[in-house]
């Protein structure tokens, strides 16, 4: 099956790495148009014309931090006004946060809040107009497992990874009437810069191709995910293949969270 997004604009956030990255290649590679936000100016501005240079499709990079509410305003008036009406919108910015539950400050809890469920409150509401006008729309929110099994240590990120599936839920039901689909997805481990930053941490002698492979031992499946695999699964909700699946949360997990 060849997954196809010709004539469709995209905006990534937190796109100049791991799976931002990946998924702006693969939607690229499909036809899309792709607009990639990230905090740091030359890191998106980099990825966005090595994706251009591949794939002759229209990309450019812009420096935003999502958490900040004015960037956010500020950033898609410059999107739209390069891009025109964007029709898929992946809220994919975030690092994991934890702690055990007395040492989060309100600081903590809320620049989680802001970075991971408004920063997707606010774009999905800068979209959806044009997207309910065209009656077509693609909204993917990626969170993690936590969303569904949270752990003792994962606040405040498996809290506010749980708002944004309850947010998937709301807005696939107010999309639904207008061709506007919602989805979710619940990333495990994945090869990406958050396996590669524990390397650094970790001080071990192992280079970090050993580490990964060690690390993915303890996994279901023996292994670490890729963040091509999220950016397949990304691409097919994405397109017009995907034109009956909304209001979904999935598991790109390899089976690591018990629940489904």
């Amino acid at each position: 099956m060849d997954i196809r997004l010709d004539g469709r604009k995209a905006l990534i956030t937190g796109g100049s790495k791991g799976l931002g990255l990946a998924m702006a290649q693969t939607f690229a590679d499909s036809g899309a148009d792709v607009a990639l936000v990230a905090r740091t100016q030359d890191e998106v501005l980099a990825a966005a014309i090595a994706i251009a240079d591949t794939t002759g499709r229209h990309c450019k990079g812009y420096a935003c931090d999502v958490a900040d509410a004015g960037m956010i305003t500020a950033t898609f008036a410059e999107i739209q006004s390069d891009f025109g009406d964007i029709d898929i919108l992946v809220n994919n910015a975030g690092v994991a946060k934890g702690g055990a539950f007395e040492s989060l400050t309100d600081a903590d809890w809320q620049y989680d809040f802001d970075l991971k469920l408004m920063a997707a409150v606010r774009l999905s509401r800068l979209v959806l107009p044009a997207m309910k006008r065209n009656r077509w729309g693609r909204i993917l929110n990626l969170l993690n497992t936590y969303a569904k099994t949270p752990e003792a240590g994962t606040a405040p990120t498996s809290v506010t990874r749980a708002a944004g599936m309850a947010l998937t839920k709301v807005l696939a039901s107010e999309g639904a009437p207008h061709n506007v689909l919602v989805n979710a997805l619940n990333i495990g481990r994945i090869e990406s810069d958050q396996i590669r930053r524990q390397h650094e941490l970790s001080g071990s002698n192992l280079s970090l191709e050993a580490f990964i492979q060690k690390a993915g031992e303890k996994l279901p499946m023996g292994r670490y995910g890729y963040a091509e695999e999220c950016a397949s699964i990304a691409c097919l909700l994405c397109s017009d293949a995907g034109g009956y699946i909304t209001g979904t949360a999935i598991n790109v997990d390899g089976n690591l969270c018990p629940a489904v």
